[in-house]
């Protein structure tokens, strides 16, 4: 991660910027891959290292959540300059201030887990 520089604010900010399709490119590719992957346990219900079949729940229809958390997360992106992945990958390449981005992060996931029933799922 730290060498395709999907760690790097600067690829982050042009790709905010719309000025690079670099960043565009790696979300993409790990969609597509994900999207084959999904497909690919579904139809020939492969199972998990543990020979159990691993089923897949259909999510409710609706955007409303999905708008206000991909807002949310959007703008914690955007203002941290990294997503939870490259966090970690960051601290492992010796940028200790992103401890307090992912401090804020475990806090952020904390203060989700007191509130989820009273949010819209």
């Amino acid at each position: 991660m730290f060498k395709s520089e999907a760690a790097s604010w600067f690829r982050i900010y042009e790709m905010f910027k719309f000025q690079s399709f670099h960043m565009y490119g790696i979300i993409g590719s790990a969609l597509v891959i994900g999207i084959i992957c999904t497909y690919c346990i579904k139809h020939y219900k492969i199972k998990s290292f543990y020979g159990e079949t691993i089923h897949i729940q259909a999510k409710a229809k609706g955007y409303k959540r999905y708008l206000i958390g991909g807002i949310i997360f959007g703008l914690g992106w955007a203002l941290a300059g990294a997503c939870p992945g490259p966090m970690f990958t960051l601290l492992g390449a010796g940028f200790t201030p992103i401890i307090i981005v992912i401090l804020a992060a475990m806090f952020g996931t904390y203060l989700y887990g007191v509130l989820k029933d009273k949010l819209p799922h």
